[in-house]
């Protein structure tokens, strides 16, 4: 699962644009660094003529109203420098080197505050907004709404992820999320074309930017952010035991 075996099967598959992933691990870190080349002016690199994009997801544990949550969230960045500064703020909360998707010791709305803090240009989305364990919507650790969630930070919160067991019509029942754009991630864990671009966001673009996608999630623009592409919700591996009521 690095960038040389990411762009073989991202190729096969005919995708585009990849999200790196675990950008706040050392080792993974320094690869991709030393592999991928920004096309300037954009927040987009390249590496064996495939795009990536800088991303990573983080875990954050706390306690709230008396009960333990543990809430997921990716994290995009347009550049190194950034990212440098996120691993930095972020090694003080937990183990950046235990896991691609580390742990924090901090609640939603402080990653969000020391995220934005760091710089305005980040995308913070919530994770596989359903998971059981590991989300914003979490049976057994999560929250009735996402502003219960993020706080007084919501209002840096403009994207879902619907994950692999809930598709978006099914989030679509619920109106409180109208406002939030939602997205569908492969979430693959493996270079396998099987399982990379198994989902996906469709972007009708003159050249690929950073600023230019994130804006079109933002503002729903349906002219630039066409569609998402969906696994059967029956495929995940949540969906008959909860996602489906």
């Amino acid at each position: 699962m690095d960038i040389d075996g990411l762009s073989r099967g991202a190729k096969i598959k005919g995708l585009d644009l990849l999200g790196t992933g675990d950008f706040t691990h050392p080792n993974y870190f320094r690869e991709i660094k030393s592999k991928l080349k920004e096309i300037p002016g954009t927040g987009i690199f390249s590496y064996d003529d495939m795009h990536f994009m800088l991303t990573c997801e983080v875990g954050t544990t706390f306690i709230l109203d008396g009960k333990a949550r543990r809430v997921n969230h990716i994290i995009h960045s347009p550049d190194f420098e950034i990212v440098e500064q996120i691993n930095e703020a972020l090694s003080k909360y937990g183990n950046l080197s235990s896991d691609g998707r580390p742990m924090l010791n901090m609640s939603a709305a402080e990653l969000v505050e020391i995220l934005i803090g760091i710089s305005k240009d980040l995308m913070i989305t919530s994770a596989h907004a359903w998971t059981p364990f590991f989300s914003v919507f979490g049976s057994k650790s999560g929250f009735n709404s996402v502003e219960d969630c993020y706080q007084d930070q919501t209002k840096h919160i403009f994207s879902l992820e619907t994950g692999l067991s809930s598709t978006p019509d099914m989030n679509w029942r619920l109106s409180s999320l109208d406002k939030f754009s939602l997205l569908s991630n492969s979430d693959s864990h493996s270079t396998n074309p099987w399982r990379l671009g198994r989902e996906a966001n469709v972007f009708e673009l003159e050249k690929l930017n950073y600023w230019e996608i994130v804006d079109a999630i933002k503002n729903k623009d349906k002219s630039k952010f066409s569609f998402t592409i969906e696994t059967s919700p029956e495929y995940g591996k949540y969906h008959l035991d909860g996602h489906r009521n």
